[in-house]
This record gives C-alpha cells, sequence and structure tokens, in this order.
C-alpha cells in the first residue's frame, strides 16, 4: 500500500537536511585547523624578526632583533633596542602571547618606533604559518604581523665565544663579579685556539674531532704576563687548567660547552659577527 504523500515528503525534507549538515562538516574538515591539528613545533627554536606590520604600516627589523621559543613556554629576545620576555601557548596553528617585561636602554629614535611596533604586533593570539624556514604569526584580522626567519646556530669554526659561566658536574655558576669582561676564545679554521682568560691573552693548538665532538689542546697554552685583580686572576688560573687536556664541546644554538672528563667546564656566548 502506498505511503501518505505527506509521510514521504516529510522523510525527504529530513534526508536532505541530514545530507546538508554532512556536507558542511566535510567541508570544515578540508578547511583544517580542526582541534586534531598538531601545534607549531616553536619549543626550541630561534629566529631572526625580519619585519613587523601594525595598522598595515610594515616595518623592517634592525639588526639584532631576535625571538627565541624557549622550554616551560617562555619567550625571549630583543627588539634591537631592548631585550624583551614573554609567555607564550601553542594551540595546533594558534600562539598565544602575552608580554611580561622589556629592559629600559635608551636608543634611537626609529629603534624606538620599531620596538613599540613589533611590542604591539607580537601579542596576543596570533596564527601561525611554518614554511620553509620562515614563520608568520599574524592576528585574525590581518592587521597585525611578525615576520620571522629560523636562526641557524653558531658555527664553532671562527665564531667569538665570550666565556659566561664555570660548569661542574652538578651545577652551573656565573662568573665571579668583575671577572669575565675580557674572557673570550676563538677557534679557527686551522685548530688554532686564541683570545683572553680573563687577564692575559692566550693562543694554543688543538685537535679537533667533530665526529666525537672533542677538542684538545696540544701542549700548554702560551700567554701574555700581565698582572690583573684578584677575581680576573682566579678564573684565568681555572680557564687555563680547563684547556690543558681534551674537551667535549656541545653547540646549543649560540651556547658552546666544554667539558672535561670529570665533567668540569665553561659555557660561552657567541657574540654578534662584526
Amino acid at each position: 500500500m502506498p505511503k501518505p504523500r505527506s509521510t514521504t515528503l516529510a522523510a525527504a525534507t529530513a534526508l536532505l537536511a541530514a545530507l546538508t549538515a554532512l556536507t558542511a562538516c566535510a567541508r570544515q574538515g578540508d578547511a583544517g585547523g580542526g582541534a586534531g591539528d598538531p601545534d607549531l613545533p616553536l619549543t626550541g627554536t630561534h629566529w631572526t624578526v625580519d619585519a613587523v606590520t601594525v595598522d598595515g604600516g610594515r616595518s623592517a627589523a634592525p639588526d639584532g632583533a631576535r625571538v627565541d621559543f624557549a622550554e616551560g613556554g617562555r619567550a625571549q629576545g630583543d627588539t634591537g633596542c631592548n631585550h624583551f620576555g614573554a609567555s607564550f601557548a601553542v594551540d595546533g596553528a594558534t600562539v598565544t602571547v602575552s608580554s611580561e617585561e622589556v629592559t629600559e636602554r635608551g636608543c634611537p629614535d626609529d629603534l624606538q618606533r620599531f620596538e613599540k611596533a613589533f611590542l604591539a604586533a607580537f601579542t596576543g593570539p596570533l596564527k601561525g604559518t611554518l614554511k620553509d624556514g620562515a614563520l608568520t604569526l599574524a592576528s585574525a584580522d590581518g592587521k597585525r604581523k611578525v615576520e620571522l626567519t629560523a636562526e641557524p646556530s653558531a658555527p664553532l669554526r671562527g665564531t667569538t665565544w665570550k666565556v659566561e659561566g664555570l660548569v661542574s658536574q652538578d651545577s652551573a655558576a656565573s662568573l665571579p663579579a668583575g671577572a669575565g669582561e675580557k674572557a673570550r676564545l676563538v677557534i679557527g679554521a686551522d685548530g688554532r685556539v686564541t683570545g683572553n682568560l680573563g687577564c692575559n691573552g692566550f693562543s694554543a693548538t688543538a685537535t679537533i674531532d667533530e665526529k666525537a665532538r672533542t677538542l684538545t689542546v696540544d701542549g700548554p697554552a702560551a700567554t701574555t704576563r700581565m698582572m690583573c685583580t684578584g677575581p680576573q686572576m682566579a678564573l684565568e688560573t681555572k680557564l687555563y687548567e680547563l684547556l690543558d687536556g681534551p674537551l667535549s664541546y656541545r653547540v646549543d644554538h649560540r651556547t658552546l660547552t666544554l667539558t672535561d672528563g670529570g665533567g668540569e667546564g665553561l659555557t660561552a656566548r657567541a657574540e654578534p659577527a662584526q
């Protein structure tokens, strides 16, 4: 017996509504951005700031502008004028930045203008687009944008490494006050190591095994003979003894760590290229 026309029409209407809903869901899935999208891999990355845009005005970044995304949701870097710190959280392609502190060093007007634009752009929820070593962070309305390029690690050779701390098997410590202004080392392409131990200049030859990541100074370092303050001399003695033997090295972006077999060693920071 045929079904009443009203019942058939109601069933067809319900089926059409269901198909419409399924089509809409499929289109949303095709567009991406769903809750299951993987988070942007930002933690442990380092970036050079190329430019920022605020309200349609794009400003090229000065030398030295950079952002590091560290462990624990901590972002820090340099605006080209002052150092800054912020917290960040990643949810899929969305990076939410909360500014926390900025140093207050005075800078030329052009650097201050860029800093103001950068701090205005690098805050709040931002959509991240990562492609071919470039990262763009943009607000939903597109009026704020930060353009970044991945920053490579400093090379072991040819970099001026400024000694910043001492390490042992169980701890790390900053240098004694007044001891570390001069302490630096440069490892040449030929393995020659030169620099300053905190008081006197030094030079030595070294054998570097890049596969094993070891650096072995060949014989005692030659030094100048100038007298300096107590903290400087104490640091010099420590570094002189450390360099007299095989060392393991590790380069973590712009930080160099040298340690001996007992875990004693130093940390140094790459200085900007001149």
